[in-house]
């Protein structure tokens, strides 16, 4: 039997990321004792290697966990999976490296790659389609709303410099936010940040109420997207998010 400690040292997961997994259902220990310490099994390892492999790969939480969850979920028949996708990104990251060295190359001949050559490993077609299937998804889940469409006409007037001004905004309540996990989401500091985040949503893209911010909150779990742009701040943060902006919400509503 492994403390949560000593899993931590052998996966490099963190202690904190390891009692959200418990927390959600994707990770329990096999066992926990009157003292609350979590202990874990060599099954345990097993599912977060798996685990593991899977966040290489790009799954979400939810993902990974439904996989897991699934009743003919087999363990080594999803390794073989793994495999062959991780020798599809290896394949790829092959490609990007490759393009590299092609690119120092030319650089230090004085040569000039042709265009496609230079991006040719990206794949942009790929991109792009994806690009615009989350644009029409969008438009179609929020376009017919008030907000959809407010934030739509102020982003539409926004330069380069603006955008740059928000990105840097939004970083920087992220990185606080995720630094404060180890507090409760009622505490002073997060609520001020979390104030911040209200700030940057009502002043740059729509007028934000309380019950309005409060779904917001609920969006950052329940679509994957905004959980998976979130939680590369913080394992769990988008969670975090969701609790603290519910108590923000509640306290604008009195």
């Amino acid at each position: 039997m492994y403390q949560v400690k000593e899993v931590s040292e052998l996966s490099g997961v963190s202690v904190r990321t390891l009692h959200h997994y418990d927390n959600i259902g994707l990770l329990q220990p096999s066992k926990v004792a009157d003292n609350g310490y979590r202990y874990y099994n060599d099954e345990n390892l097993k599912q977060l290697q798996q685990i593991l492999f899977f966040k290489e790969l790009d799954f979400s939480l939810n993902q990974i966990k439904e996989i897991m969850d699934d009743p003919e979920f087999n363990q080594k028949e999803t390794l073989m999976n793994q495999r062959h996708l991780l020798e599809k990104k290896k394949h790829r990251l092959e490609k990007l490296i490759n393009t590299i060295d092609e690119t120092i190359d030319s650089m230090e001949e004085g040569k000039n790659m042709s265009n496609k050559k230079m991006f040719e490993s990206f794949n942009m077609d790929d991109i792009k389609a994806h690009q615009e299937k989350y644009a029409k998804e969008t438009e179609e889940k929020y376009g017919h709303t008030d907000a959809y469409k407010q934030s739509k006409e102020r982003t539409s007037k926004y330069n380069e410099q603006d955008w740059k001004t928000i990105q840097e905004k939004s970083h920087s309540i992220y990185t606080r936010l995720a630094g404060l996990m180890d507090r409760s989401p009622r505490e002073h500091e997060v609520q001020s940040v979390i104030g911040e985040w209200h700030s940057l949503i009502h002043d740059n893209f729509y007028e934000c109420p309380p019950e309005m911010f409060k779904g917001l909150g609920d969006l950052y779990i329940s679509d994957e997207r905004f959980t998976k742009n979130i939680d590369q701040y913080g394992e769990g943060l988008a969670s975090f998010m969701r609790d603290a902006m519910h108590i923000y919400s509640e306290q604008m509503s009195k």
